[in-house]
């Protein structure tokens, strides 16, 4: 069933411009010191995304000590829709203002799988474009805010499949996981179950973004 919603993805390619999107207005969570701010999968269950999501901030919440955690589940649809990832992209980064307005001292880690790689990507300014269900940038996280941003979390990102990567300023703070054979982030790729692997590498990814925070 996980293997039937999650990749699903595999048969499209890239989102197409669009002149405008709609998306819902981000609501402000709590002034912690942290925010966590994961973009789910595609058709992905759970509460921030039943792979990915909720193992990082499981794990994040025993490796990151001394600080409060909140966290937030980028509100996009996560389907097969040509807005899809823009939708995400917008609302994060609305999602990112709104907070650094509302709580200035907070900071923020992002954490994207699969589709939701692509709306993260998209956000610090690094286009999905042509990638399984990506999208161009329709908004990015302002220059004021990126020091705000103590570490990015990436599994199974689609973009690296066209042969890209962060790079700039967000490369450091990086970590861009891709499983041997997962055919939504390495070109040629053939183990669709490698695609869902990514509960295993959660604890590398939080001990990385406890080390920037």
């Amino acid at each position: 069933m996980r293997i039937r919603l999650c990749l699903a993805a595999l048969s499209l390619a890239g989102g197409a411009g669009l002149a405008t999107l709609s998306a819902p207005t981000a609501t402000a969570a709590p002034c912690t010191d942290i925010n966590v701010v994961a973009a789910r999968g595609t058709f992905e269950p759970g509460t921030l995304g039943f792979i990915v999501g909720d193992p990082v901030y499981s794990a994040l919440q025993k490796k990151i000590t001394g600080k409060t955690l909140s966290s937030y589940k980028v509100n996009y649809p996560a389907d097969l829709s040509l807005t899809s990832a823009a939708q995400g992209n917008r609302d994060l980064v609305n999602h990112v203002n709104s907070q650094a307005a509302a709580c200035p001292n907070q900071r923020f880690i992002l954490v994207g799988y699969s589709q939701g790689a692509n709306v993260v990507d998209n956000s610090i300014g690094i286009s999905s474009a042509g990638a399984v269900v990506g999208s161009p940038i329709v908004a990015t996280i302002p220059a004021a805010l990126e020091p705000k941003v103590a570490a990015v979390l990436l599994f199974g990102n689609p973009i690296r499949a066209l042969g890209k990567s962060v790079t700039g300023t967000y490369q450091s703070r990086t970590m861009d996981i891709c499983a041997e054979g997962d055919p939504v982030c390495e070109s040629g790729g053939g183990d669709t179950g490698a695609h869902l692997s990514y509960r295993d590498d959660a604890d590398a990814a939080a001990a990385f973004a406890a080390g920037k925070v």
